[in-house]
């Protein structure tokens, strides 16, 4: 397998020389009449309940006949379906229980004529009956009254206020947009926190000073830009810039991902748009980041389900529309983000709405290094620790790969209880990065070792020899993911432009391991799979899109830029015959047939060097380019092994452990 491969605060800057910064109001809470009447109803319902509890014992329909016949009634009240009464003294005096009322589970339907009868029993010994008429609006207002003003007060809250555009919904909010607001007080990212893409800073820090004086541009009749679009691959840095720009910019903020848009509702897109739109032009001058913009702004056309009722196009052309109908001096910016520029619609890219288009690349090995030296002041590095070395190591890495293999070199230094981040750590935290985690503890068969060292070697060998390859960084056969084994180049440069020379020499690079099995292990083996590809899609490259066919001449026979992606496009359609396939194919074949002879001639000259490297590699499983270039001007290597570093390791860690076990005895001895 081959590959090519203490921080100031920033000063907050003033608004207006004679103006101070405004304050943004605290929020206000108002309450209306049905409220207080809601209120209201509650603590009288809570009083009714607490006084008809207070001091009142329930008692069962059986005690209160043993009470009826026991003479121990003071007073009764039969009122609606209930009865109450009070004990008389004698029970009082005689009872350990404090109330002096009590309440009765009544069942009218089933002991009214038994009722009757106690009631003429009590007539005779004094008791104080009191049968009040019933009150029937009382009833009805516990019963159906209070509760159905309480569900219209649930309705209310949870219904009336949506409809109207109420802040405090849940159900009917989905018209509303879901912005996140950023201010000056709360963005901890500035410009300062960007590295790499310098030319990006420069366009958004015009953008922001026209938004902090647009005088000064409208002097020579400059229009403000409606929209920047920041094109670039995944993890470069574009959400990054927008909040660089919250943290720079003295304006309101208002960022939004495009999924946030969509909803299952046909329209609620629209609506939000139109609702955040309105809300920046009331707040202008401002911002609004749209990340992920591609999610709405696909191109129309039949791949649209569902025609002009489509969500999406609904949502897209609300988009449209609002950013055309600025005014000259709303002041209102609209930043949009994505890494599929080719999809988008050209109603949305045209200038106008989207003035500007800032290309956030991957870094160069400058900004790379820049990149590393800002992650880097947040941990603490050892004296060997070399950013630049790391930068050349790490080509087509983006930014958050950059950020992942500080973080991955820090944790794997704090396992391993260092007082600071070394050299090693960073460049096995990029290879667990590009890679994965490295199998040490894999078993691996002793032929399938061989196999792989061999392989390894082949590469290694022809990557030294070879001028126009990238030089060697190091080779290792310890698995690593999906692979066996590795050997990893550092380029002196970044390249924008490939050669036929530097091709060739790639497709050299990838067949040395096949080749390297074929001569020494006498059979071949399903690893060079993935160099197979790769030397297949380099070789293509060669043919259909760069141009270096003699045969084909300067014709391009590969797809275009974002027209695969094209609704009018049939996917697997040919723009050219048969009879130019085959010869494709025929050029493609003699690049490769071309790249394996020259490579086994070079391998045959050096089958000595290879198998020097193959036997270091079994012994030492890794080298780094000094140990292959001391093999191939024919001295040998005298370092430890994997075995004697891992059994150093563990006398080690023996010796420490002895170390505490001796110190806790003589602590002990002393307590005894």
């Amino acid at each position: 397998m081959t590959e090519n491969q203490d921080k100031k605060p920033s000063p907050r800057r003033r608004t207006t020389r004679n103006k101070p910064a405004k304050k943004s109001p605290l929020p206000t809470y108002k309450r209306g009449p049905s409220v207080w009447l809601i209120i209201l109803l509650v603590v009288i319902t809570g009083m009714m309940i607490f006084n008809q509890s207070r001091g009142v014992e329930s008692i069962r329909w059986d005690q209160f006949v043993q009470l009826v016949e026991n003479k121990h009634i003071e007073s009764l009240t039969i009122k609606d379906t209930e009865i109450t009464g009070e004990y008389n003294q004698a029970y009082l005096q005689n009872s350990k229980d404090t109330s002096k009322k009590f309440a009765v589970d009544y069942k009218e339907a089933v002991q009214a004529d038994r009722l009757n009868e106690l009631l003429k029993q009590m007539e005779p010994d004094g008791v104080k009956i009191n049968i009040e008429p019933p009150r029937l609006w009382l009833y009805m207002l516990m019963q159906w009254l209070l509760p159905l003003i309480v569900l219209v007060a649930v309705f209310y809250f949870l219904f009336a206020r949506n409809l109207r555009g109420g802040a405090g919904g849940m159900l009917m909010s989905f018209g509303r947009s879901k912005h996140r607001l950023h201010s000056k007080d709360h963005a901890k990212v500035t410009f300062r926190d960007v590295a790499g893409i310098d030319e990006a800073k420069e366009e958004l820090s015009e953008i922001i000073e026209f938004l902090k004086n647009p005088k000064k541009f409208q002097r020579l009749g400059g229009r403000i830009p409606r929209g920047v679009l920041l094109v670039g691959p995944p993890g470069c840095g574009k959400t990054l810039l927008a909040k660089a720009i919250a943290g720079e910019a003295d304006v309101p903020f208002f960022s939004i991902s495009g999924s946030d848009f969509v909803e299952m509702f046909v329209g609620v897109g629209a609506s939000r748009v139109r609702d955040l739109f309105k809300q920046a032009k009331d707040n202008s001058p401002c911002i609004i980041f749209l990340d992920e913009v591609d999610a709405i702004g696909r191109k129309r056309g039949p791949g649209f389900v569902g025609g002009g009722h489509d969500e999406r196009e609904q949502t897209l052309n609300a988009i449209l529309v609002e950013m055309d109908g600025f005014e000259t001096n709303d002041q209102v910016i609209v930043i949009a983000a994505t890494n599929r520029a080719d999809i988008l619609d050209h109603a949305l890219t045209r200038p106008g709405r989207f003035d500007r288009q800032v290309f956030v690349p991957l870094p160069d090995l400058k900004g790379r290094a820049e990149i590393l030296t800002v992650h880097a002041k947040k941990v603490k590095l050892g004296s060997d620790a070399n950013l630049e070395r790391l930068a050349r190591g790490t080509p087509m890495f983006s930014g958050a790969d950059l950020a992942a293999i500080i973080n991955e070199a820090a944790l794997a230094a704090t396992m391993a209880d260092k007082e600071n981040i070394e050299m090693a750590d960073l460049e096995e935290a990029r290879d667990k990065v590009r890679w994965g985690r490295a199998k040490t503890s894999r078993v691996v068969d002793k032929n399938e070792k061989e196999i792989t060292a061999y392989h390894e070697a082949g590469h290694t060998l022809v990557q030294s020899l070879l001028e126009d390859a990238d030089p060697l960084h190091k080779v290792s056969i310890i698995p690593r993911g999906p692979m066996g084994g590795a050997t990893f180049a550092l380029p002196e440069k970044d390249r924008n432009i490939f050669t036929k020379k530097y091709c060739m020499a790639l497709l050299k690079v990838c067949f040395g391991g096949r080749i390297a099995e074929e001569l020494f292990c006498d059979d071949i083996s399903s690893g060079a799979q993935s160099d197979i590809q790769q030397a297949t899609r380099i070789a293509k490259q060669m043919v259909l899109t760069w141009g270096m066919s003699p045969e084909l001449g300067l014709v391009s026979y590969g797809p275009e830029a974002g027209l695969s992606d094209s609704f009018y496009v049939i996917p697997g359609e040919k723009e050219y015959s048969e009879q130019t396939a085959e010869t494709i194919d025929h050029e493609v074949r003699k690049f490769i047939d071309q790249a394996y002879a020259e490579t086994k001639e070079l391998i045959q000259k050096n089958k000595d060097n290879l198998e020097k490297i193959a036997k270091a590699l079994l012994k030492y499983e890794t080298l780094d380019a000094d140990d292959v270039q001391m093999l191939l001007d024919g001295g040998h290597l005298d370092k430890p092994t994997v075995t004697d570093l891992l059994a150093a390791e563990q006398a080690k860690t023996a010796s420490s452990r002895k170390e505490h076990e001796k110190k806790d005895s003589q602590n002990e001895e002393p307590a005894a």
